[in-house]
């Protein structure tokens, strides 16, 4: 695990803009399997996360189309609820960071690292809005 003083700025990126964290297994199951459409960022202390990932994803929420419900698990801190995402996000591999759209407990969408890595927040943002504007 990461000093809470070293994830908490980390953690305000999203929360400032309407994520709730998501700290236990029951917690995710909750938030997925509800009905509507649920964002789950799993966030990161990498540099991707920084530059890309946490960026592209506060542009994307801040249009109008969006998930009714914006939620984040931390990688390397709430290990329970990060796990129970994961699962809910097979058959893709786990990675840090990893973006995850559902809609009535589906997965419709998802973003990789591989696919964070290397690119910019404002392409990361791109391909979530049109993943929501097909999904929500």
């Amino acid at each position: 695990m990461y000093p809470e003083y070293l994830v908490a700025p980390m953690r305000e990126e999203l929360t400032s803009v309407g994520f709730t964290e998501l700290k236990t297994a029951a917690d995710v199951d909750t938030a997925i399997k509800g009905s509507g459409t649920a964002l789950v960022v799993v966030n990161s202390v990498c540099g991707c996360a920084a530059a890309n990932a946490r960026p592209g994803v506060r542009e994307a929420v801040s249009a109008s189309k969006k998930p009714a419900n914006l939620y984040t698990v931390f990688a390397g801190m709430e290990k329970e609820a990060v796990d129970r995402a994961r699962a809910h996000m097979v058959p893709f591999l786990p990675s840090s960071p990893s973006i995850a759209l559902f809609k009535d407990g589906e997965l419709v969408h998802m973003i990789e690292r591989h696919q964070i890595e290397g690119r910019s927040a404002q392409l990361i943002a791109d391909n979530l809005a049109a993943a929501f504007e097909q999904y929500c």
